[in-house]
C-alpha cells in the first residue's frame, strides 16, 4: 500500500492479506443462491469482482 508520509514522499507499507479460498463444493451450492448480474451498457464503470472473489473476501 502506498501512503504519503510526513515529507510527502510515497512510502510502501505491507498489506496483510489472508488467503481464504472457497472450496468448489461450497461454491457450487452458493452460486445457485446468487442472482445473476445484469450488464450495464451506458455507464459501465469499474469492472466488478467475480462473485466468488467477493465471497472469499467476506469469509
Amino acid at each position: 500500500m502506498l501512503v504519503a508520509g510526513p515529507s510527502r514522499e510515497l512510502t510502501v507499507r505491507p498489506v496483510w492479506e489472508i488467503d481464504v479460498d472457497v472450496s468448489d463444493e461450497l461454491w457450487e451450492r452458493l452460486e445457485a443462491l446468487l442472482p445473476q448480474r445484469e450488464r450495464r451498457f451506458r455507464y459501465p464503470g469499474r469492472k466488478p469482482l467475480s462473485d466468488r472473489e467477493a465471497v472469499c473476501g467476506i469469509t
